[in-house]
């Protein structure tokens, strides 16, 4: 990350800026820093001034205790104030609720697109499953045992268990080791896991809900909750795509959005 920016609690957030015209935001998912969303933004740069940024406790940015959802809204409140005082935000996964967070909260923001926020309805008894896991998150990363809070996670996306120990063995496990404790904060930014309808009223700008047409059910229905709980919002299924999307189909949808 070439840029740095200074949070209201002191943390630095480390950032990356390409392209010139109106400032979008990407924000990333669990397990995952700005790195991640740098394919995207070479197909935005072109139409986009886009910044790419490590989420506080990930990559080259800062961290200061105690975590707090706020405390990340204010990390992209001094992002937007870096890049000129105004930007449209994309959130993938569970970035996406931190992306729609920090609009409700007022921050000066002309749109928003999300992908996939992982909100579920747990009619069907997973609450407890979720209540579990955050207890079980909790625990592990107390007793520093990082590369069990990294199995939940993954159990938890729904990875099966040869996949999870397969994973175990790869060069990218200390990786993910690394910015386990950032699990948490993403566990914080999507609350009870369910889809915050009254919070949702209360975005005051257009937004875009997405998701991948080859998707699990769910997914996609928590996108179009979306769509359908803010007071402007359109739901949209990317063909032939699931959770991991190609950027260079999701960019002009996205390019499309911002420009309207």
């Amino acid at each position: 990350m070439d840029n740095e920016t200074i949070s209201r609690d002191g943390t630095p957030i480390a950032y990356q800026r390409t392209g010139r015209g109106p400032a979008i935001v990407l924000i990333s998912g669990a397990m995952s820093t700005g790195a991640t969303t740098a394919p995207l933004a070479a197909t935005l740069r072109d139409r986009f001034e886009v910044v790419v940024y490590d989420r506080r406790g990930r990559g080259a940015s800062g961290d200061t205790p105690p975590y707090a959802v706020a405390r990340e809204v204010e990390d992209l409140a001094a992002l937007i104030e870096a890049v000129g005082g105004e930007a449209a935000l994309y959130g993938m996964s569970s970035g996406g609720a931190l992306a729609l967070e920090a609009a409700a909260s007022g921050l000066p923001v002309r749109r928003v697109a999300v992908y996939e926020p992982p909100f579920a309805d747990f009619s069907a008894g997973g609450a407890e499953e979720r209540a579990a896991y955050t207890q079980n998150l909790a625990w592990a990363l107390a007793e520093g045992r990082r590369g069990d809070a990294v199995e939940l996670f993954l159990r938890l996306t729904g990875l099966a268990p040869e996949m999870i120990a397969g994973a175990r063995q790869s060069p990218m496990w200390a990786d993910m080791e690394a910015i386990a404790p950032s699990l948490a904060y993403d566990d914080a930014v999507m609350g009870d896991g369910l889809v915050p309808r009254e919070r949702l009223r209360e975005v005051p700008v257009p937004v875009l809900a997405l998701a991948g047409a080859m998707s699990p059910a769910w997914l996609r229905e928590a996108a179009r909750a979306v769509a359908e709980g803010v007071p402007q919002g359109t739901y949209r299924a990317l063909e032939d795509q699931n959770h991991m999307v190609e950027p260079q189909v999701l960019g002009p949808v996205l390019a499309e959005f911002l420009m309207g």
